[in-house]
């Protein structure tokens, strides 16, 4: 009980910092430093492919509870939150990793992404351009945001 109150807050609160005027930045306390070294991520993949997103999001959740900071926690947490249906809170996460990582390749495809499903395509397409100057040769990241933008768009036009 106690830890779904804590996530709502944090939820709410990161919403919160999204609707600050322009040029303000959210303060973030002293201790919100990404968390040295990767965490292991592993068994939250495996339930991701699984496409057991609740399993996935409660792991995800308990890390952060935890005290991990980490961008790929961040992003993993906004994807499987998308794929559950929650795009305000995916965007909350997917925001927060790209904090941590402005150049995270993940979190720009997977908000791409959330962007095109939303019917947003124009930031989509600002997101696939970034990923476009990250890597000019190609990358899995950029091609699946393509490949998503063309699909979403028949259905936005």
């Amino acid at each position: 009980m106690l830890r779904t109150g804590l996530r709502k807050i944090c939820a709410a609160l990161l919403g919160a910092a999204i609707v600050l005027p322009a040029g303000l930045a959210p303060a973030f306390a002293i201790d919100t430093e990404t968390t040295n070294g990767r965490p292991d991520l592993r068994p939250v993949r495996v339930k991701i492919k699984a496409k057991d997103w609740k399993g996935a999001t409660a792991d995800l959740y308990a890390m952060i509870d935890r005290g991990v900071q980490h961008a790929d926690v961040y992003n993993l947490l906004g994807f499987s939150l998308r794929k559950s249906g929650d795009y305000q809170t995916a965007y909350t996460f997917y925001r927060k990793a790209l904090e941590f990582n402005p150049e995270h390749k993940g979190a720009l495809e997977y908000l791409g992404e959330l962007y095109a499903e939303t019917g947003e395509m124009a930031k989509a397409r600002e997101h696939a351009a970034l990923l476009k100057k990250l890597c000019p040769e190609g990358c899995e990241e950029l091609a699946d945001l393509e490949k998503a933008i063309a699909e979403a768009q028949p259905a936005t036009q």
